[in-house]
């Protein structure tokens, strides 16, 4: 276990320092009402501080009521909202979640929409998609890239560090080859987390390149985003503190190695 001193910040050149330990787990807040949205974020209380809004949200209606709310009650926001459009659309999209106090915002697009983003954001961080976790090597080459998940994902962080994105949001399989290239030179945020499941997928789960907390921590990982597995358990908040624990045990094993 990290001492309650250690857990805020864990100096060591292998993990981003910046980064509050219980802020690394990442809740994907996908429900389609206000309602239930509330009731998570009132019964996860302190087991989760950052929590990500995605597009089924953002079409009930009220995006930046909860947003409000989430930023009154201390809490940090990843609007996932994968934004591709043409430059300037992307730019005046961004600029209004900036107003909203939105910590990271998703970008999925080509370099000018990068560009565009970066130089709109203001105090917000800009992520760069970099390959969904739900395509697999048969739908990489039936979208037409003659490459790996690999190489796809190292050559567009590549680009979004080059265009002054702030990080990139990839699979966890893919993180020790960023930190590897990167290494903290971009924020590495990782979807398709299964604590659960651990390397079997069950048929109905459309995620496809996954990774348990621990073994993602320890690839290199800065933030875990995990949705399901907590959503759909029986007590929530007690999925979160496991996993914040696999988080927290996962570092004390990176510093312990170093």
């Amino acid at each position: 276990m990290i001492k309650p001193q250690a857990s805020e910040k864990i100096m060591t050149s292998l993990i981003n320092t910046d980064i509050p330990a219980r802020e690394r787990l990442i809740f994907a807040l996908d429900v389609p009402d206000l309602d239930r949205a509330k009731k998570l974020v009132a019964s996860l209380d302190d087991s989760v501080m950052f929590y990500k809004l995605g597009l089924e949200f953002f079409l009930s209606g009220n995006y930046f009521e909860l947003a409000g709310e989430l930023k009154a009650r201390g809490k940090k926001i990843f609007a996932d909202l994968k934004l591709f459009d043409i430059p300037a659309t992307v730019a005046a999209a961004v600029r209004q979640l900036a107003r909203h106090e939105v910590n990271f915002c998703t970008i999925h697009g080509n370099d000018g929409m990068l560009r565009a983003a970066v130089e709109a954001k203001g105090e917000m961080q800009i992520l760069a998609v970099t390959a969904l976790t739900s395509l697999d090597q048969g739908d990489l080459d039936d979208l037409g890239f003659q490459c790996d998940a690999r190489t796809l994902v190292l050559s567009r962080a590549r680009r979004a560090l080059e265009l002054g994105c702030d990080g990139v949001v990839s699979s966890g399989l893919e993180v020790a080859a960023l930190r590897e290239s990167f290494d903290h030179a971009l924020i590495t945020v990782c979807p398709g987390i299964r604590p659960i499941f651990n390397d079997e997928i069950p048929p109905e789960d459309d995620q496809q390149r996954v990774l348990t907390p621990a073994r993602a921590i320890a690839c290199g990982a800065d933030y875990l985003v995990v949705g399901r597995p907590i959503r759909d358990a029986d007590d929530p908040r007690t999925a979160a503190e496991k996993i914040q624990q696999d988080i927290l045990s996962a570092l004390q094993e990176k510093v312990d190695n170093t």
